[in-house]
């Protein structure tokens, strides 16, 4: 195997030189240049992409952080992102906290993370102000996917989760409903985002502008799965009369609510409309109305900005360029600046007016 000093030694230069000369850095002359570029071929000399990184102080990593992999809106999110890492030369490094406080703590207070990676990514991983402090004194380049927290310098990728729920609310709404109930994350949670937060808010806010109060007996909390929305919908079935609708914070919910209402013998959507937010993967195929966010798109473009202080390239420049597919504008992404992604109501057989006694 041809080593870079056999590569010297045949062009009558140093390492450093072969290096440089290799890298393409100007203060190499052009003799010395093409002297070494024929000694390389002569001897099929590749350079090593990982060696040529740290040679110019880069690793060539990115790392991702995310609360659960195995959850919908976090899997397709990282998909997009690797892909796009793949494609620009990057690998990426997946930190996934499993729904542990202290694996959070464990990674986002790590001192040499800075030695492993070029940058980093949250992706709805909240932080207290010792990660801030912490994530500081990394001194990296990152960016936020649907985050809540703000960590300066960085920008950050969303949607307006209090506008996606007052879609949801609305739609409900619109079609007669009165009685509407919400299931939403638990705050207890120990790595909680702040998603379900804003579309409780957007929910009640959505409520007061039609005259109805917030009602506490239809508004409960579980954890954002399929479990955590059967456990909440059986909850709500227990209390009493049963709403005519139930807006979950999440599809997954969702899901979990149509499988309680069905155990229930309750009929969807004669009996009980249900809408969540998300557009699984698997909603068009259980006919669930949902409010769609681009999960993946919101992955791309969070990408994009976050390579591009790495690279060296104009935002201004792929600003310009044809969007993404899906929903996702990245018109005028400015760094340190949200950037806040479109969503659109999606209309299936789960809702429908409510039934007349």
């Amino acid at each position: 195997m041809t080593r870079i000093d056999d590569v010297a030694r045949l062009a009558g230069v140093s390492t450093a030189t072969v290096s440089r000369a290799l890298r393409g850095l100007p203060t190499v002359s052009a003799a010395t240049r093409r002297r070494v570029l024929a000694a390389a071929e002569q001897l099929q000399y590749a350079v090593s992409p990982s060696a040529s990184r740290l040679a110019g102080g880069r690793t060539g990593t990115v790392a991702v952080i995310v609360p659960r992999i195995t959850r919908w809106f976090f899997s397709t999110v990282v998909e997009a992102v690797e892909e796009f890492l793949h494609q620009s030369g990057y690998d990426l490094l997946l930190h996934n906290l499993g729904g542990r406080e202290q694996t959070r703590q464990r990674v986002l207070r790590t001192a040499n993370l800075h030695k492993r990676v070029d940058a980093m990514m949250l992706v709805a991983t909240p932080l207290r102000p010792a990660d801030r402090a912490a994530l500081a004194a990394l001194d990296l380049p990152g960016v936020t996917v649907s985050s809540g927290t703000d960590v300066p310098g960085w920008p950050c990728v969303r949607i307006d989760d209090v506008a996606a729920a007052r879609a949801a609310t609305r739609h409900l709404l619109d079609l007669g409903h009165r009685r509407i109930a919400h299931i939403s994350g638990d705050p207890d949670d120990e790595l909680a985002f702040t998603a379900h937060l804003d579309r409780r808010r957007g929910y009640r806010a959505e409520l007061r502008a039609a005259g109805l109060p917030a009602d506490p007996s239809l508004d409960v909390e579980s954890t954002f799965s399929i479990d955590g929305g059967h456990r909440a919908a059986a909850e709500l079935l227990a209390r009493g009369e049963p709403p005519t609708a139930i807006f979950a914070a999440c599809d997954e919910m969702a899901m979990g609510a149509l499988t309680a209402l069905r155990d229930a013998g309750l009929r969807v959507p004669q009996d009980v409309s249900v809408i969540g937010i998300d557009d699984h993967d698997l909603s068009g195929v259980l006919g669930l109305s949902t409010v769609a966010q681009p999960a993946a798109e919101q992955g791309l473009l969070a990408a994009r900005l976050l390579l591009d202080p790495l690279g060296g390239r104009d935002l201004a420049a792929y600003a310009a360029a044809p969007r993404p597919r899906g929903d996702a504008d990245p018109a005028r992404p400015a760094a340190a600046a949200p950037v806040i992604l479109p969503t659109r109501l999606v209309v299936r057989e789960s809702t429908a007016p409510p039934r007349a006694d």
